[in-house]
């Protein structure tokens, strides 16, 4: 990512992300009205009965409840809160900024999505590349983001911009993993005061990257 300035996915906690995440959270990130967003996105682009892949994963998915998927596996750093996810049907306890190379094959799912934790990835542009190699070909990613995060985890980039800003970022980071096509923004917040603001960012996987880099 030599085009973003110095210090750019530097966090202030440097410390391992394990020991950030090494105590369960119980908790959800945004309130119920910015679920239901993040949870109606999922509605409309993964598909029933697809195989989906559920990155930087907790104890909750935000699937529709009323859609059964073939599989469901999790990705996360705490396996406490992997374990309690009733959706997932497996999971992966995986620090995505210490090795960003998925334990998957190529074109495995039809579907991925991130959840309030994108803004966490120090090298989010191969990650990306490699969610792309495991999706089949024009399967979709929906990421999603508010104005809430951990600061202290967040990278230096992310504090910088506004929302508007972190939709055209992560738009970057698609484009820069190479292997997306229809990437698009979104604003999906309730009209409503006192509600949690919700933004997606939506491509689709052209498959697998010829190289990993920095991997």
């Amino acid at each position: 990512m030599s085009q973003f300035p110095a210090g750019a996915f530097r966090r202030y906690d440097e410390a391992p992300d394990e020991q950030f995440y090494k105590t369960p959270r119980l908790v959800t990130h945004i309130d119920d009205r910015a679920i239901a967003a993040v949870t109606q996105l999922y509605r409309e682009h993964f598909p029933a009965d697809g195989a989906i892949l559920d990155l930087m994963s907790s104890w909750v998915s935000h699937l529709p409840p009323e859609v059964a998927y073939r599989r469901v596996v999790g990705l996360g750093l705490n396996e406490e809160e992997l374990r309690r996810n009733p959706r997932l049907d497996s999971y992966v306890v995986q620090n995505l900024n210490q090795d960003p190379v998925l334990p998957f094959g190529d074109a495995e799912f039809e579907g991925a999505g991130i959840c309030v934790s994108v803004d966490y990835l120090t090298n989010p542009a191969t990650v990306l590349r490699e969610v792309g190699r495991v999706l089949k070909v024009g399967s979709p990613i929906v990421i999603t983001f508010s104005n809430r995060c951990f600061p202290d985890k967040a990278v230096a980039i992310w504090h910088q911009l506004d929302d508007r800003g972190h939709m055209q970022l992560v738009e970057h980071y698609l484009r820069e993993a190479g292997n997306w096509s229809d990437i698009n923004s979104l604003d999906r917040s309730p009209r409503r005061m006192f509600s949690d603001p919700l933004y997606a960012v939506i491509g689709e996987s052209t498959g697998p990257h010829q190289e990993i880099k920095g991997a």
